[in-house]
């Protein structure tokens, strides 16, 4: 129930800054500024993000061959085929990041961007923390 409480509070936060952008604008108002994707901030997120997928790659396969059992579901088919399965369903992972966070810049959400990337590589920080924590 938390999960959902907190996707409406998004949504409806992003609804919001629509319509105050909207307001300022006025009917005849300027096209808002184009925004460039790849700044700093950015950059930096993705590689941070990289970096944490690339440690729970790792200390998953470790915990799987210490006889553990991958939590996650939808992950769970690609990490027991090994190496191989982990990359793929790694790069799925990172891309459905990139892809959300960009989804957001492109319809010009961009505290939403800054927000979402942020909870992205704080859900991910905890996983790993989770996994080191388990195989130790």
């Amino acid at each position: 129930m938390k999960p959902l409480f907190t996707l409406l509070l998004l949504c409806a936060t992003l609804h919001a800054e629509n319509f105050v952008a909207a307001a300022a604008t006025g009917p005849g108002g300027e096209a808002p500024s184009h925004r460039p994707f790849w700044t700093i901030q950015n950059k930096v997120g993705f590689g941070i993000l990289a970096s944490l997928i690339a440690a729970d790659a790792i200390t998953t396969q470790r915990g799987l061959n210490q006889g553990m059992r991958e939590a996650n579901p939808l992950m769970r088919p690609f990490v027991t085929r090994g190496a191989a399965g982990e990359a793929v369903g790694s790069a799925l992972g990172f891309s459905a990041g990139l892809g959300a966070v960009y989804l957001l810049h492109h319809t010009h959400h961009y505290k939403a961007e800054h927000i979402t990337m942020g909870l992205i590589v704080g859900g991910e920080s905890a996983i790993v923390g989770n996994n080191i924590a388990a195989i130790r």
